[in-house]
C-alpha cells in the first residue's frame, strides 16, 4: 500500500473523469458525472485501474478523493460504480449514504450519458 502514496489524482471535470497518475503515467480512472440541476450530486459510474497497477490501492485512492471532492463542494455522492459502492460500505465515516430517491434519479440521469458506460 505504500506505493499509493506516490499517486497523484487530477479531476478532469470537463471529461467526467478522475484520473490517477503514478510517475506521470495514467494508472487508473473513475468515470463520473454531475447530476442536474447544478450543483448536483457527483455520480461515480465506474472505476478502472490498469492491470499492471492493480493491488496498489489506486482504486481506493480514487474513490476516497471523489468523496473528498464532493465534501469540498457540499454535494452528496451516488456510488453507482460497484467498486465505489463497496468502498463506501467499508468506509461509512468517509462516505455518507445517498438517499434512495437520489440514487433513482442518478440512475435515470445516467441513461442520458451512454458515453460513460
Amino acid at each position: 500500500m505504500a506505493e499509493s502514496a506516490a499517486v497523484e489524482i487530477r479531476d478532469d471535470r470537463d471529461h467526467g473523469s478522475l484520473v490517477a497518475y503514478e510517475g506521470g503515467e495514467a494508472t487508473g480512472t473513475m468515470a463520473y458525472f454531475v447530476m442536474d440541476p447544478a450543483p448536483g450530486a457527483l455520480v461515480a459510474v465506474h472505476t478502472v485501474v490498469r492491470p499492471e497497477h492493480e493491488g496498489k490501492g489506486i482504486a481506493g485512492a480514487l474513490v476516497r478523493e471523489f468523496y473528498t471532492m464532493a465534501a469540498r463542494e457540499g454535494v452528496p455522492v451516488v456510488p453507482l460504480c460497484p467498486y465505489a459502492a463497496k468502498w463506501a460500505q467499508r468506509h461509512p465515516d468517509e462516505a455518507p449514504e445517498a438517499s434512495g430517491e437520489l440514487v433513482q434519479e442518478a440512475q435515470r440521469q445516467l441513461r442520458k450519458h451512454p458515453e460513460l458506460f
